[in-house]
């Protein structure tokens, strides 16, 4: 919950000066609060952005429209220049309650919005303290395969614990989860398992990019606080070229 339009303005001119010459190998996308999507696609389009960084929602409704006051539905989203959405982020079942049934729903609802849908999926402090963490991710992994291994379009896996704490998992650490991750959906076919984007999300920075995105199953990131600095993004961004 981040932003303005002077601050939207700013920093696509910042993110393009960073940039400039670069045309990463993989895509590049921004979920900023939806009240801000059309300005942020206006800007990136203006700032000759529009073939390098796509859009995304940061959540939605299950439903297309109706008497649910305060949400969004994929099909606005969609409206409003998203081709993504998020869908299970740590925040949204700490601070909605969103349960494995409902993050499942949300990727039926963003595929029939014709959104590609992102599942993120992450164990907390205490569950990896338990010694759950690998229980835990494979669940809320394999909630949404059982109803859409065909539709989702990447996976985030976001160790709760290592969210806005400064705390990154370590590289070994961060592949041995993202292994388990790549095996399940290998259990489904070695087409998802191979095809699919497993992204990491937990404390990405410039200074520790490139180091995650060299393990085997580790294709990208999911970035938090470090995206609002439009240099330290960009940082990231060409860290991609490992």
């Amino acid at each position: 919950m981040h932003g303005s339009r002077k601050f939207i303005a700013e920093y696509v001119e910042a993110l393009a000066g960073g940039l400039d010459g670069y045309r990463p190998a993989g895509q590049v996308l921004l979920f900023p609060a939806f009240g801000h999507l059309s300005v942020l696609s206006e800007a990136v389009q203006s700032a000759g952005l529009g073939a390098v960084i796509g859009l995304g929602g940061q959540t939605l409704h299950t439903e297309p429209s109706g008497a649910f006051t305060g949400e969004i539905s994929g099909e606005m989203l969609a409206d409003l220049g998203a081709g993504w959405v998020l869908v299970g982020h740590s925040e949204r079942r700490q601070y909605a309650a969103e349960t494995d049934e409902l993050t499942a729903q949300k990727v039926g609802a963003a595929l029939r919005a014709g959104l590609k849908p992102m599942l993120c999926i992450g164990e907390t402090e205490a569950e990896r303290e338990a010694g759950r963490a690998r229980e835990v991710v494979v669940r809320q992994l394999e909630a949404v395969l059982a109803e859409h291994a065909d539709g989702l379009a990447a996976v985030a896996y976001e160790p709760v614990w290592a969210i806005g704490t400064g705390r990154t998992a370590t590289p070994d650490l961060a592949q041995e989860m993202h292994a388990v991750i790549r095996d399940v959906l290998r259990e489904r076919s070695h087409a998802l398992a191979d095809g699919l984007p497993v992204l990491y999300g937990g404390s990405v920075k410039g200074g520790n990019a490139r180091s995650l995105f060299g393990e085997p199953d580790i294709d990208g990131g999911l970035v938090g606080g470090a995206s609002l600095q439009a240099d330290e993004f960009a940082e990231i961004v060409r860290a991609l070229e490992v």
